[in-house]
């Protein structure tokens, strides 16, 4: 096999790999993927997860390739497919946190078996110190069905014996509690057989080596444990801890009471937890990657994979819960290096940028995954004019806030004071000690310091700073300040002193001018808590809280996005590509990724009510009407849940579905109250995860099925099919205008899996269900005529015809598109507000990419998603070469001939809804 890959990345495209879809199951479509024209498959985490794991962000083993994916050979025999029509594999890694609980990652079970004496003390994130004196030098293990005392009484806490491995560990449900091996004598007396035995694990005690010499003596009492006699003997002895009994009650407890952990309901995790997690999960401990014994452990499997050729680049999950985000790529960036002499892999970050954010140009990484292009995309097809209509409409009918800085807002507050309230003490305590650490300083109280720390917190502007030993950079001086004003906004006066000792603490003061040791050492601890803290609350906060409460139109609200901002004008997104093309020419591009609320056709399609925002409000009056006889209680659902409804429903409807489908609403239904479950407990309004409201989540069911099933909503979705029908051609020329800007514009386009035809989908699980790649190999060989594709354009054909003419144009034109220049092009005429045209060039070679923009008016009752010539009128682009009669070649075989410089759009669109031009300089 040719290990060696040439090209660079020009295309790549997103497989999320399970044990339903494994690496084995991909390499015989690496051809279809080939004639697409993609250069690189764009993996999800490919090392061993939980079992059943659907993303693989849960890692267990970063030893060993997943083998419920099949394997290392099995990705050897993807890449050597993939090495067959020169393509690469790129690789997304977790590098932030890993799976814990359950009983499935050694390191972890170490740990808790140990406590700081195992080797994996440091490698997980924990706060062995605590002001608690019931938590010193122990761990919160938050995984218990009930609380502790009730899971003694009940016995749902029992202790084991594993045979094969001659261990003790109490098991709760699915979750593992390794009992120290120091504690194995008493477990084993009365047994004459086992009393030499049981003496030396007691005299662990008292010997600086413990966990070494544990591992013979484990393996003596597993030899012993196969006579019958020594087993049954144990297993006699295990009975005087069962808990159901008040002797064993008192002895369990006594047990546990002297492990390193601390057994606790799952409902003391918000408040008591003293490990950082990845956001609020508990399955989910993080890492300290910044360590070098744990930078090498986590990553060493995937070095292999590189110096042997089978990785071509890698995304890195998450970059924002690092310590330290800017040393750990730096370091990752120079060890590629050395690995890989001979070429460049990139390194892209999954990084959520905040308005007037930019990636930092000094991480020595090649971009973000591209989420930022996304907003930037979204706002270029929002019309402006409709905010305020769609505003006053969701704020009347939901009484919610219009603006959705307020829902943030008001979202934060909720999580820090909730889930993440643990974290966010943890940060006040450490700033506290700060603040003991100065006679200047010692007065400031706790309290004080936790007011400060919210409303900062509350009105951050980005998701983290960066700050270093220099403190903060001009560039996250500019967030603080924002954060800082709003802060002295919602404080009372009294506070503003204190606010302005922890501004100096969070980076105002560099901690290298401390003098080296505890004080330098608590001063920098502080921030990077603080640091790793703004983080988790604002993607809770923002993408998992207010992105599922606020609905002036949902097309606006996505990971990644602006939510504040409505829409844009042309020349921004001009302007970002420019940007773009100096900073980071080979960022990822993506309109749709495995963490997307809505599919991209689906925010394609909702684009199309801004530029219809009057007539949507008279529709909403309408279908309120018609839904009364769906209704089994008049106030549930909420006006605002309703609405929401509604626009999930308009924008992911199927093209397919008609009434009398029943098979095929039945899985609607099914999709869209899985959907909507999950949507009503995110809000954390009338329902949540932990405590479910079982009576409105049944009557917000009862009303979506009657809805989309039942008799009683006929009129109510006869209406809704006619509106969906109304903007479904407008929604379809919005997905191709994205699908040939995410092709073009400066930075490498990625596909997300199956999405070359329509993604009506919505939140994960929705967009990640399995996809029919035999239809689209099989659409793809047909080569359909663009009058079919047309005519068609419901079944998708017309999208992945776009998305292969244009790849496979990129690869003849590697140049052009990786290095060329950007220029927008003026348009002129009466519609010229409704195009967006630009051109790149390189070395002679020029493409010229035309597309409409907010035209759903212009488009009129089209049956089809291209706008008619004669709309037009005299619209044309300005082109940057004079080129009198020069007949330019587009897409599809069109064609279009070129007038005193300037190009009629009525040319340019005539036969196609979107067009490229590529044209030799003489």
């Amino acid at each position: 096999m040719n290990q060696t890959l040439i090209q660079p990345v020009r295309a790549t495209l997103r497989l999320q790999f399970h044990k339903g879809f494994t690496l084995e199951q991909a390499v015989p479509l690496v051809p279809y993927f080939a004639r697409l024209g993609i250069s690189h498959l764009y993996a999800s985490p490919l090392l061993a997860a939980r079992a059943g794991s659907m993303h693989g962000y849960d890692v267990v083993d970063p030893t060993q390739v997943n083998p419920e994916l099949g394997g290392e050979a099995a990705l050897r025999r993807l890449v050597s497919a993939l090495r067959e029509h020169n393509m690469g594999l790129i690789l997304d890694i977790v590098s932030n946190h890993m799976a814990v609980g359950g009983s499935d990652n050694p390191w972890w079970l170490d740990l808790l078996e140990w406590g700081r004496l195992s080797p994996y003390g440091e490698f997980f994130d924990i706060q062995w110190h605590s002001p608690d004196p019931l938590m010193e030098g122990q761990l919160l293990l938050p995984f218990l069905g009930s609380d502790y005392g009730v899971a003694l009484q009940e016995g749902t806490l029992k202790l084991h014996f594993n045979a094969h491995k001659g261990s003790f560990h109490v098991e709760h449900y699915e979750h593992h509690f390794p009992i120290c091996p120091n504690d194995y004598g008493e477990l084993l007396k009365g047994d004459d057989a086992l009393k030499p035995l049981a003496d030396r694990f007691s005299a662990l005690s008292y010997q600086t080596d413990a966990h070494s010499l544990s591992i013979p003596l484990k393996q003596e009492l597993q030899q012993l444990a196969s006579d019958p006699q020594v087993l049954a003997a144990i297993e006699q002895n295990l009975t005087r801890y069962d808990s159901t009994t008040a002797e064993g009650f008192e002895n369990l407890h006594q047990l546990l009471e002297r492990q390193s952990y601390r057994l606790a309901s799952w409902r003391t995790a918000a408040d008591d937890i003293n490990w950082r997690r990845f956001f609020d999960i508990n399955e989910l401990g993080g890492l300290r990657v910044e360590r070098p014994a744990v930078f090498e452990a986590t990553h060493g499997k995937i070095f292999q994979l590189i110096a042997e050729g089978l990785v071509d680049g890698l995304r890195i999950d998450h970059i924002d819960g690092l310590a330290d985000p800017r040393g750990y790529c730096r370091k990752l960036r120079r060890r590629l290096d050395r690995l890989a002499p001979d070429r460049h892999l990139p390194i892209y970050v999954e990084k959520i940028l905040g308005a007037g954010e930019t990636l930092r140009r000094d991480w020595a990484v090649d971009g973000t995954t591209g989420y930022e292009f996304m907003n930037q995309l979204s706002l270029l097809q929002h019309e402006p004019e409709g905010e305020s209509v769609l505003g006053e409409l969701w704020q009347r009918r939901s009484e919610r806030p219009a603006a959705f800085i307020e829902e943030a807002r008001l979202a934060r507050q909720q999580i820090l004071n909730g889930s993440l309230a643990s974290d966010c003490e943890s940060v006040a305590q450490a700033l506290l000690q700060v603040a003991r650490d100065d006679l200047m300083t010692r007065d400031l109280t706790l309290g004080a310091i936790r007011r400060v720390l919210q409303a900062l917190i509350v009105h951050f502007p980005v998701y983290r700073t960066y700050v270093s030993a220099l403190g903060r950079s001009a560039q996250d001086e500019v967030f603080f300040q924002q954060a800082m004003d709003g802060a002295r906004q919602t404080l009372g006066e009294g506070d503003w002193p204190v606010l302005d000792c922890v501004a100096d603490w969070l980076g105002g003061t560099p901690w290298r001018r401390k003098p080296r040791g505890r004080s330098r050492k608590i001063l920098r601890h502080a921030c990077v808590r603080f640091q790793q803290l703004t983080s988790p609350a604002a993607a809770k906060a923002v993408e998992d809280t207010a992105l599922y409460r606020s609905a002036v139109l949902l097309s606006r609200n996505d990971v990644g996005y602006n939510t504040e901002q409505f829409s844009a004008p042309l020349s921004d997104f001009h302007q970002v590509n420019q940007q773009r093309l100096q900073a980071f020419p080979d960022n990822l591009l993506a309109t749709a990724t495995h963490d997307h609320k809505r599919g991209e056709d689906t925010r394609a399609r909702l684009a199309v009510l801004s530029e219809r925002s009057h007539w949507y409000a008279e529709q909403i009056e309408l279908w309120r009407a018609l839904a009364r006889p769906v209704r089994s209680d008049e106030q549930l659902p909420s006006s605002g849940d309703e609405l929401i409804l509604y626009q999930a429903l308009i924008g992911s409807w199927p093209l397919d579905l008609h009434e009398g489908d029943q098979a095929g609403f039945a899985d609607y239904a099914q999709r869209i109250w899985q959907w909507q479950q999950k949507a009503l407990r995110e809000a954390k309004l009338q329902s949540s995860w932990s405590a479910p409201n079982e009576a409105y989540e049944n009557a917000a069911q009862a009303f979506t099925e009657k809805l989309l099933t039942g008799d009683e909503g006929q009129l109510l979705r006869a209406a809704l099919i006619k509106t969906i029908n109304s903007i479904a051609v407008a929604g379809a020329l919005n997905g191709l205008a994205q699908t040939l800007l995410r092709m073009t514009v400066p930075g490498v386009p990625d596909l997300y899996q199956g999405n070359e035809f329509w993604d009506f989908s919505l939140v994960d699980p929705d967009n990640r269900r399995p996809v029919d790649y035999a239809a689209r190999e099989q659409a793809l060989q047909a080569q359909a005529p663009l009058d079919a594709l047309l005519s068609d354009w419901r079944d998708g054909r017309i999208k992945q015809a776009l998305i292969a003419e244009v790849l496979n144009l990129r690869a003849e034109h590697a140049g052009l598109f990786r290095h060329g220049s950007y220029q927008a092009l003026e348009v002129l005429g009466e519609q010229a507000h409704n195009v967006l045209a630009f051109a790149r060039e390189h070395e002679g070679t020029q493409a010229i990419v035309i597309v409409p923009v907010r035209g759903a008016t212009l488009l009129g009752n089209s049956a089809v998603p291209r706008i008619d010539a004669l709309r037009w009128g005299d619209t044309h682009v300005v082109l940057p070469f004079d080129a009198c009669g020069t007949n330019l070649k587009g897409l599809f075989a069109s064609g279009a001939v070129t007038k005193n410089r300037a190009l009629n759009v009525a040319d340019a669109l005539g036969e196609v809804p979107v067009n490229l031009f590529i044209q030799h300089l003489t």
